[in-house]
């Protein structure tokens, strides 16, 4: 998008406007068109489908009346919120309680400016991108730490405190992973990040290395406890009976909060495979020479799939782990990840010092490694299906 500005201004499309009025005009209309047109959308399907696939996977059935398969359940409860009384607590800050969820959202939203989803799907390829990335979702925090001060109710901030204790842990084994991968490509752009890689699994960072593989499970494990997902969820601890920090909330105010969360597991998805998986790198084919259309869409699916699998895995866990207790929290990031990042990220810089043809042959003992645990694993889990009783999955519901 970046580019495509700089070319019209070249061209005299905005000739005696200022630039940075051009830029900033631009960045609102792409952020207007993103949000309306990808991010809700996105995290509206995503809390449906996730009913969905908890309900498959614990034998229930799910949302199931709104729409064929309860595809717009999503809508009705979008509806619902929009119309529920927004109700501000006489005790609370006013000000501070209303700003709290957009403060949020935004620190979610604003990641999609660097997270690229094509070649030249991209709204700023900035040099800091993955840096960028760490920054604004920083703002969750303030966010959080704002929603449950304002509140002026001690479980709404024993949530946040916790929350954000949570989240400023977690960042360093996640940060800590990402560098692995800086070190690697060189660069902190997103697309320089994925162009140092290749399109086959054998040239992805994830099989790089044994350090780059376990550094991939020490993000995805951080990334998932810095967005409050279960097990991880201990701002929602169930020995409170309340919603930690939006107990006071109502309305689309509580809605967003939501949103954010449903939309937050896109974007761990979209790093995870701009980091790890090759992002949107796509076979070399005579179908896409000078044929840029295609190739682009080829290039949205491909990243999109990528990153919307690791949303699946994120649903799967949630429906099946229990969560944990706050000390294990704690004590799994400070004792365990902690240690086990630096180990990887040191490990991955002594790496760099191996011969390049045995830098190879690991690599492609890594690929087969990730390819039979993968086989190994489906096979696991369809026998795992073959074993339940059909009826517990077909059984009529009334």
């Amino acid at each position: 998008m970046q580019a495509y500005v700089d070319q019209l201004i070249r061209d005299g499309a905005f000739a005696g406007v200022p630039k940075d009025v051009v830029y900033t005009i631009a960045m609102v209309v792409v952020a207007v068109v993103v949000l309306s047109a990808f991010v809700a959308p996105l995290a509206g399907l995503t809390s449906w489908l996730e009913r969905r696939v908890w309900a498959r996977m614990q034998s229930r059935v799910g949302p199931n009346r709104v729409g064929p398969q309860g595809i717009l359940q999503w809508l009705a409860d979008g509806i619902k919120n929009l119309l529920k009384e927004d109700l501000i607590p006489t005790a609370a800050d006013a000000k501070l309680f209303s700003l709290a969820p957009y403060i949020v959202f935004m620190g979610f939203l604003c990641t999609f400016v660097v997270i690229p989803f094509g070649g030249n799907l991209i709204v700023a390829d900035l040099n800091i991108g993955i840096l960028y990335i760490l920054a604004v979702t920083s703002l969750v925090v303030v966010g959080i730490l704002m929603a449950g001060w304002a509140s002026n109710n001690k479980w709404s901030l024993l949530g946040g405190m916790r929350s954000a204790a949570q989240i400023v842990s977690y960042e360093i084994p996640a940060g800590l992973s990402i560098l692995t991968i800086v070190f690697l490509a060189g660069t902190l752009s997103m697309q320089g990040i994925i162009k140092a890689q290749g399109w086959g699994p054998w040239d992805w960072f994830l099989f790089h290395n044994p350090f780059t593989f376990g550094a991939f499970f020490l993000y995805f494990t951080a990334a998932l406890a810095e967005g409050n997902r279960t097990p991880f969820d201990i701002p929602e601890a169930e020995s409170e009976l309340v919603a930690g920090y939006v107990t006071e909330y109502s309305g689309m105010r509580f809605l967003f909060f939501f949103f954010a969360e449903w939309g937050n597991l896109y974007v761990i998805g979209a790093v995870a495979t701009t980091l790890f998986l090759g992002g949107w790198q796509v076979p070399p084919l005579g179908i896409f020479d000078n044929n840029p259309l295609l190739l682009g869409i080829a290039q949205f699916v491909t990243f999109f799939l990528k990153a919307y699998m690791w949303v699946f895995v994120a649903m799967w866990i949630r429906a099946t782990l229990p969560r944990v207790r706050v000390d294990q929290l704690m004590a799994l990031c400070w004792k365990y990840m902690v240690p086990l990042s630096f180990v990887c990220l040191l490990g991955t810089v002594g790496f760099m010092f191996v011969p390049a043809n045995l830098q190879r042959v690991i690599s492609a003992a890594m690929t087969g490694l990730g390819f039979a645990l993968v086989i190994i694993f489906f096979i696991r889990v369809t026998f795992q299906i073959r074993q339940a009783k059909p009826e517990l999955y077909f059984k009529p519901h009334i």
